[in-house]
């Protein structure tokens, strides 16, 4: 009598494939709920075209004209809403209503879902700013950028900013009990970064104070590397550095994006303590 052959082993699908099915995953989940996703695309719109109203002279004798100022800050902002907001609020609401309990059951790793959340906040906001520039060019004339070069930056800064916003709001979302206590906790910085790091205000006419404090976030570095994307060259003059700063823009923010993946490994739970 022979023995019977081994078990087959089971060989789990890779944690590239586990992310972008989650990823794809969380998209339908959030192109279902439509009043969120009409708020989504309609904010940064919404306040592209109140600034176009609003701000019609120049910045100064550079020639360039406050709503083509204004642009990088909207769609930064556009940006940490859709990825530190959405994202800190969708981890807490994932654990209230049982969905993390549910998953942990499941072969999917914490670190596929955590990259699906990604994914679902690169997405959209790679929509959200095609759709704002494609209203902000037909309505108000704003200008594209100019060169290959600053496609490029643009591509970058948007891409690395959404990122390490999306694992910030990530890194949030595993600290707090509850949805609603995730409001406070995502809202209120947010609020507060958008007004001091040059989305409604020209960034060196602040007090040199909440300059400096803004300069410890990643938004006014996203808001610069955005400018430096779609202003010229002369706007240098109204930068506080008399730089674009390229590459503190990519070290501060690589250096959240490290912070918040340590804080994610280290302190993200399926469930919260005292559940079962």
């Amino acid at each position: 009598m022979t023995a019977a052959p081994p078990a087959a082993a089971v060989r789990l699908p890779s944690l590239l494939r586990v992310s972008l099915v989650r990823g794809a995953t969380e998209l339908r989940i959030f192109f279902r709920q439509r009043e969120s996703v009409v708020f989504t695309f309609a904010l940064p719109i919404i306040l592209l075209v109140l600034f176009g109203q609003i701000f019609r002279g120049q910045i100064g004798h550079t020639g360039v004209g406050f709503r083509q100022y204004f642009i990088a800050g909207i769609i930064a902002s556009g940006l940490m809403s859709t990825t530190f907001v959405s994202l800190g609020v969708s981890v807490a609401a994932d654990r209230d209503d049982g969905t993390l309990s549910r998953l942990a059951g499941t072969p999917l790793p914490a670190a596929g879902y955590l990259a699906g959340k990604a994914i679902l906040a690169l997405a959209v906001c790679l929509l959200e700013v095609a759709a704002a520039l494609t209203i902000g060019v037909t309505l108000l004339g704003l200008h594209l950028p100019a060169t290959p070069e600053r496609w490029l930056t643009l591509g970058w800064v948007l891409v690395l900013g959404s990122v390490t916003c999306s694992m910030l709001g990530l890194a949030v979302g595993c600290f707090v009990s509850s949805t609603r206590s995730a409001f406070a906790a995502v809202n209120l910085p947010y609020l507060v970064l958008s007004f001091i790091s040059g989305v409604y205000f020209v960034f060196a006419r602040l007090p040199a104070g909440l300059q400096h404090l803004a300069a410890v976030f990643p938004l006014k570095w996203i808001c610069q590397g955005l400018r430096s994307a779609f202003l010229p060259d002369r706007l240098l003059a109204a930068e506080p550095a008399h730089n674009w700063e390229h590459g503190r823009i990519a070290l501060v923010l690589g250096a959240w994006l490290a912070a918040s993946l340590v804080v994610c490994v280290r302190t993200f739970r399926w469930r919260r303590q005292g559940d079962r």
